[in-house]
């Protein structure tokens, strides 16, 4: 009896231990599929007539979809969802007319989609997000009239977008992120049902089909990160339901007046394109927006309209040729948290004092403005911004002292408004600033002592990233923290 346990034990493991091996499916693996009353998949016996969803979500197969799935035929949902599937989709999975939802996302499944797929025509949902899924996807899909949501995020198609896909006028959700398509087609603009359309991180060239102004139920569109080139078709000022629009990382060139009637947008991302001239008076009508993202472009000219914005919460125009003064209306929008007028190498070319509204947007957490011509001084209303975490105003033409109320900002992690022309003494408040973890004052004409209270600063002194305070007028003996980290100092008028 015992002897018996043991090989039946014995035969249990070598069959649970071969998934390769074709259990179900006698003799040529062409064969038809034996679809009587039942099918075994994954050592589980499922009734054909009776089985008509399969959820094994979060289920560790580890194993390939066999050919048997397509005698499931009654099924209208599949749900294999991050199940460690590998291998690729059977054409079987056309036999399954019934499914209104396929679900195979979170595996690594590779292949291509099989044009069995067209087959399919109730699915109201089919997603494959972050599978490992090649070539071109197959013209058939246009078949699927009932699709609702198209989820093929993260693999690795190639080639156009189908125009049939054109086809799908009950699409509300179409998310190709993350994969290598080449070209939008002009009949994405009869997807008018459309609520998200996403294609972000691909290899797009060309222009914005202008079709695109057809989908007027959109509220998200992203088309960034990709290699479009043109102008931004005026017919996007179509889209009033949009709420979000990010088409930043492209070759794009001109911002068109119609997006100012883009009124319930919240996000307008346009970074790192090739935006020239100025940015259009029009966006001042923008009134639900919260983030605006012009950096990395060619613009010049900030329109007073911009002070219209009421909502803005975020408004970043780093690195670009941006010419004239910075508008005083800026400072009517209380809500700013982040404002950024920086520039890298070549900077930007701001010049005059920076508006005294700017030191009533007590809401910032970030103020940038390195790398300009600004001249003025630091007025002692710094102290308002209390709420400052990153106050940069390194690379400009700043006259004064550094007010000893810089030191009311508690909050302060980053401060730089090293190269300037800055005179007086370092404020021994400065020790108030107990957050800072770095500090820059090098390339001024700041004079007199340092004062001991710098000290109190959890700084890495020794690294000039962090602490840098080199090329100014300071006077020994300097502070036992600093003493060796205070670089070139002018001490001709010290005593």
């Amino acid at each position: 009896m015992l002897k018996n346990r043991i090989l039946f034990s014995l035969c249990l493991l070598i069959i649970l231990g071969c998934p390769d091996r074709d259990w179900d499916r006698p003799g040529d693996e062409n064969a038809p599929l034996d679809c009587s009353t039942e099918v075994t998949l994954w050592g589980v016996v499922y009734s054909i007539e009776e089985t008509n969803a399969l959820n094994l979500d979060h289920v560790q197969l580890n194993d390939t979809i066999p050919p048997e799935i397509g005698c499931l035929t009654n099924l209208t949902s599949l749900n294999l969802q991050a199940t460690q599937l590998t291998g690729e989709i059977p054409s079987e999975i056309g036999n399954l007319t019934n499914l209104v939802n396929l679900s195979l996302q979170y595996n690594g499944l590779t292949g291509e989609i099989p044009p069995e797929i067209a087959d399919l025509t109730g699915l109201t949902v089919l997603d494959l997000t972050r599978n490992s899924l090649t070539g071109a996807v197959p013209s058939g899909i246009g078949n699927l009239q009932d699709l609702e949501r198209l989820r093929l995020n993260y693999n690795q198609f190639t080639g156009p977008i189908p125009s049939e896909i054109g086809g799908l006028n009950n699409l509300t959700e179409l998310l190709l992120k993350y994969n290598q398509f080449t070209e939008i087609p002009p009949e994405i603009g009869n997807l008018t049902n459309l609520t998200k359309l996403d294609i972000f991180s691909n290899q797009l060239t060309g222009s914005i089909p202008p079709e695109i102004g057809n989908l007027t139920n959109l509220t998200k569109l992203d088309i960034s990160n990709n290699q479009l080139t043109g102008s931004i078709p005026p017919e996007i000022g179509n889209l009033n339901d949009l709420t979000e629009l990010w088409l930043q990382s492209n070759q794009l060139t001109l911002i068109p007046s119609e997006m100012g009637a883009l009124s319930n947008l919240r996000i307008l991302s346009l970074s790192n394109n090739q935006l020239t001239g100025s940015i259009p008076p029009e966006i001042g009508g923008l009134n639900n927006l919260a983030e605006l993202l012009l950096d990395y472009n060619q613009l010049t000219l900030i329109p007073l309209e911009i002070g219209s914005l009421s909502n803005l919460t975020k408004l970043d125009l780093t690195s670009n040729p941006l010419t004239g003064t910075i508008p005083s209306e800026i400072g009517d929008l209380s809500n700013l948290t982040y404002l950024s007028f920086s520039g890298l190498e070549e900077g930007n070319d701001l010049t005059g004092p920076i508006p005294p509204e700017i030191w009533n947007l007590t809401n910032l957490t970030d103020l940038i403005f390195f790398n300009n011509d600004l001249t003025g001084s630091i007025p002692p209303e710094v102290e308002n911004l209390t709420n400052l975490t990153f106050l940069t105003l390194y690379g400009n033409n700043l006259t004064g002292t550094l007010p000893q109320e810089i030191g009311n900002l508690t909050n302060l992690r980053h401060l730089s408004v090293g190269s300037n022309e800055l005179t007086g003494s370092i404020p021994t408040e400065i020790g108030d600033l107990t957050e800072l973890y770095r500090l820059g004052l090098g390339n001024n004409q700041f004079s007199g002592q340092v004062p001991e209270s710098i000290c109190d600063l959890d700084l890495n002194f020794e690294n000039d990233y962090y602490f840098y305070i080199y090329n100014n007028q300071l006077c020994p003996p300097y502070p036992y923290c600093i003493e060796e980290y205070v670089g070139v100092q002018d001490t001709t008028n010290c005593d």
